[in-house]
């Protein structure tokens, strides 16, 4: 497991940055954290290491979106508000998590039945003792 410590949103973003530069194809990124920890950040980050121009938001009332401009496909789901893990069956979600892009699963632990061994798990943690924007991400291959 590898740790990394930032201090600041745009810390964050470039970390999210430096995995979507040697992101490859078909791999899949869980993503858990609390609410308002900065996933959104770093997944925008990650988009931004593929290319994506596209602005990227948190896709919390279509479950996934699908951004194609990059160079490779990015496939963002948010599972908050999934209901059971039925859901993910109905959109196809294998299609994305064995296609050809590379797939970030925010909220992964809702579904985590149906995440791939090989996903690679990232953790987003705040310590308020460590100041309002310090950041532990914990990224378990």
């Amino acid at each position: 497991m590898q740790i990394f410590e930032t201090n600041s949103s745009e810390e964050t973003f470039e970390l999210g940055k430096r995995i979507g530069e040697r992101a490859k194809p078909g791999e899949i990124y869980t993503l858990t954290g609390d609410l308002g920890v900065g996933k959104t950040v770093f997944t925008k980050g990650v988009a931004s290491g593929l290319g994506i121009e596209e602005d990227v938001s948190s896709p919390t009332f279509t479950i996934v979106q699908v951004y194609d401009d990059g160079r490779l496909p990015f496939y963002h789901f948010d599972v908050y508000r999934i209901g059971d893990v039925d859901e993910m069956d109905e959109i196809g979600y294998e299609d994305y998590f064995f296609g050809e892009g590379v797939t970030m699963v925010e909220w992964a632990e809702l579904v985590e039945e149906i995440i791939p061994k090989d996903a690679v798990h990232i953790t987003i943690e705040k310590d308020l003792t460590r100041g309002t924007e310090y950041r532990k991400i914990s990224i378990e291959e």
